[in-house]
């Protein structure tokens, strides 16, 4: 099935989710972060089938999320690493921990637990102002057309 194409869109969240918007790409993301980071352990953390597993490898790799490098030359086998884009990518994915873990991890609690490297204390991402500091939410801003907006469409 042919999935819907959202890069060309003139909004940032349709292009970000044209890279990512699909249920495995943040998932696969999430656990080459934490160092599963060949195909087979990939594979085999994710239950994943191996054909979608290539085909969101290749789709990540190709949109600069992911690297590929060589581990071994005989025979060629391959690990995969997050680019720094693929990092600035797992910034977002720990706003929707934040959320998940707000409003669905139920009486269990959180699954992990994230220890910030500056202070050593178990922690979580709030949003923040880039200009003044201050927490930022949703009913905290306006959205406004900017450079790039296209008459119809703001986001």
């Amino acid at each position: 099935m042919q999935r819907t194409q959202f890069g060309e869109m003139a909004c940032s969240i349709a292009r970000t989710m044209d890279v990512v918007g699909e249920p495995w790409s943040p998932l696969i993301v999430r656990n080459i972060y934490i160092g599963i980071s060949r195909f087979d352990q990939l594979q085999q953390s994710l239950g994943i089938s191996r054909k979608v597993l290539a085909e969101r490898l290749r789709w990540l790799t190709d949109t600069g999320v992911l690297e590929r490098r060589e581990y071994s030359s005989k025979p060629p086998r391959y690990e995969y690493a997050l680019t720094d884009k693929g990092l600035e990518l797992f910034e977002v994915l720990m706003v929707m921990v934040r959320w998940g873990d707000k409003w669905l991890a139920g009486a269990a609690g959180p699954p992990v637990f994230y220890r910030h490297h500056a202070c050593g204390k178990i922690s979580h991402v709030e949003l923040r102002c880039s200009e003044c500091g201050e927490p930022m939410t949703a009913r905290d801003i306006d959205v406004l057309p900017g450079p790039g907006s296209d008459p119809g469409e703001v986001a």
